[in-house]
């Protein structure tokens, strides 16, 4: 039987020529298997990230008018950008959901300095900048809603899952704006499940969703997806790594059955239910 040698380091393979083909068919359909998986994020990502939305914290600049009893607010070159983070269409209202941590500023603002820009696109690809109005939020949650006027146009809104169903080692992909940078999309998996963290005010927020698909400063409120394009949960924090400020890898997620459960609460009286009445 004719065979081919094949010299390797610190050592020799001897392959009959009778298998050389079935070698080449194996890596034609491991490299065709990854050739799918890759464009099955990428459409994966194309689905999502149009639900995905930008917001900008923005502290107007108090102007003296030549007046000293009256001033005028401009958002021009004296405006403050504060803080970055993310948030998803929940409707074609223009109901955003995001962390109430992304727009504590503008929720507990007495001043009128505070704003809040979301940036966006419609079911057509246009790109939009439209003020958020904060009209709900529950810090015991980190939770809250803003609206945006989107009259005239049709947005696509983000197609929700479910969390309850959600086992360890199962795929998962998280969009935002990480430091500011639009559209950013990371992987990962489910780590761990029915984890508590801490919310806002303190109290603790249970059953988040652990992930290894990095979450950084910006990621906050925005979606963490399935391989189905269906939002799991909403990013929420991340543990860093002490006098860096760079993820660890240990991240979160509020689950998104938690979610569905207030939000229709916060847009209807703007605070929990169970705390009106």
């Amino acid at each position: 039987m004719w065979t081919a040698k094949y010299w390797l380091p610190y050592s020799t393979c001897t392959i009959p020529i009778q298998t050389l083909p079935l070698l080449h068919s194996a890596v034609a359909q491991q490299q065709d298997e990854q050739q799918q998986e890759e464009d099955r994020v990428t459409h994966l990502f194309q689905e999502a990230s149009p639900s995905v939305v930008f917001i900008k914290d923005i502290e107007l600049a108090k102007v003296p008018n030549g007046r000293e009893d009256q001033f005028m607010f401009t958002e021009d070159e004296n405006a403050k950008v504060e803080g970055t983070g993310s948030g998803f269409i929940w409707d074609k209202f223009g109901h955003i959901v995001t962390n109430y941590h992304v727009v504590a500023k503008l929720a507990t603002d007495r001043s009128g300095l505070q704003r809040c820009k979301v940036y966006l696109v419609d079911a057509g690809g246009n790109s939009l900048c439209r003020e958020g109005k904060i009209i709900g939020f529950d810090p015991s949650y980190d939770l809250a809603i803003l609206k945006v006027d989107v009259e005239g146009y049709e947005l696509k809104p983000a197609t929700l899952g479910t969390s309850k169903e959600l086992h360890v080692g199962q795929s998962c992909f998280a969009i935002g704006n990480p430091y500011g940078y639009e559209n950013t999309l990371t992987t990962g998996v489910v780590s761990g499940l029915g984890r508590e963290i801490p919310s806002p005010n303190g109290r603790g927020i249970s059953g988040a969703i652990q992930t290894d698909a990095d979450i950084n400063a910006g990621n906050s409120g925005g979606p963490l997806i399935n391989s189905y394009g269906h939002v799991i949960g909403v990013n929420t924090a991340t543990f860093t790594r002490k006098g860096t400020g760079a993820s660890s890898g240990v991240n979160f997620a509020i689950p998104i059955d938690t979610v569905v459960q207030y939000v229709p609460i916060l847009i209807v009286y703007g605070t929990p239910y169970k705390d009106r009445f």
